[in-house]
């Protein structure tokens, strides 16, 4: 009896200490151009800067996020970054408020298979327009080898009230100091369109990533004095890293 204790407590010890080794932070982060529109509505594209973030696992202790992508349903963060809309770059909206970066977090539910993948997020604008926005959407996926991975699938993308008139309203004030007529826009869907994207990993460390994406804007987004074209196109290519730190 003893001794089946002792061996016991030596491998809830060796199990800890094996446990132990493997808490760490794992993501992919990466850099390139975009083009894009130069506000929601804009009729012209404009070259920047982007980026990708994808957080593939962090383990602390019990803590476990990410890790191996099963089959079957799950849960997932998101992020997106929307740019500052400055009335004095374009002519257009001379007489409008700026309006401020935003920075959203939030999260969703996932389904994947090998073929396919869906999900559903929710994020709130933590910096800038301070409002909730949904997005849904999928992707046919195809693998013609193991370093080369093609999506492709719809979005849709919802906004409140406070999304909707941040970037698609014009208060009374505006309506007196620009050439736009006084515009409530409401919460609704803001976008749908289909979103195409190529990954190819040169190693384990590193890859890149194309990305083609159409937009056509809705219901008062696409109503909004503010747009000029309710079909948006963005394209984008990122050389991504993989980087883990252990601890």
């Amino acid at each position: 009896m003893i001794m089946r204790a002792v061996a016991s407590l030596l491998t809830l010890s060796l199990a800890s200490t094996a446990a132990a080794q493997e808490n760490g932070l794992s993501f992919r982060f990466g850099l390139g151009p975009k083009s894009a529109p130069g506000y929601f509505g804009a009729d012209e594209n404009e070259i920047s800067p982007t980026g990708s973030f994808e957080l593939e696992r962090l383990q602390w202790g019990p803590l476990a996020i990410g890790g191996p992508k099963d089959n079957g349903f799950g849960f997932g963060g998101s992020v997106r970054f929307v740019g500052e809309r400055s009335a004095s770059d374009f002519d257009e909206l001379d007489g409008l408020d700026d309006v401020d970066a935003s920075l959203e977090f939030g999260g969703g539910i996932r389904f994947r298979q090998p073929a396919y993948s869906v999900f559903a997020d929710v994020r709130y604008g933590v910096i800038g327009h301070e409002s909730l926005v949904a997005e849904m959407g999928g992707d046919y996926i195809y693998r013609p080898n193991d370093q080369l991975t093609l999506r492709t699938g719809p979005r849709i993308l919802w906004g409140s009230d406070d999304y909707a008139q941040t970037y698609f309203g014009v208060t009374q004030a505006e309506s007196v100091t620009s050439s736009f007529a006084a515009f409530d826009a409401g919460a609704g869907i803001v976008s749908a369109g289909v979103k195409a994207e190529a990954t190819y990993q040169f190693n384990d460390d590193w890859g890149v990533i194309g990305t083609l994406r159409y937009d056509q804007l809705r219901e008062d987004a696409a109503d909004s004095p503010i747009t000029q074209s309710e079909d948006q196109v963005s394209a984008s290519i990122v050389l991504t890293r993989k980087i883990t730190f252990g601890f």
